[in-house]
């Protein structure tokens, strides 16, 4: 079985939230995305503390996919420094975690 993985980033914009879903699901990067209501966000940016409402993209892949989903995230977000962190999986239905694996295989 391919591990699964969850993969996140953030966007300030729910409109573009939704085009790096979309996305990443037409080009099978990803087999499933989920988009968070809006979070407050705090950090560190340019020396000061900024401030933000985002939303929270969460995309279920594999490890094997991984590479080829975060070189088309950077490519796509608009940030600078996009968030980008992943989440091992480490249960879940095992028909599920064969769907995610199925419908992220290449071609």
């Amino acid at each position: 079985m391919t591990d699964i993985v969850i993969a996140q980033t953030t966007s300030d914009d729910e409109e573009v939230a939704k085009a790096l879903a979309r996305g990443a699901v037409e080009s099978k990067l990803a087999a499933g995305v989920h988009i968070d209501a809006p979070v407050a966000a705090y950090y560190w940016w340019e020396g000061k503390i900024a401030a933000a409402q985002e939303w929270r993209i969460s995309y279920m892949t594999t490890t094997d996919r991984l590479p080829a989903l975060e070189a088309w995230l950077h490519e796509k977000h608009p940030y600078d420094v996009p968030q980008w962190i992943t989440l091992p999986v480490t249960g879940g239905s095992e028909t599920y975690l064969s769907w995610v694996a199925q419908e992220t295989a290449p071609g």
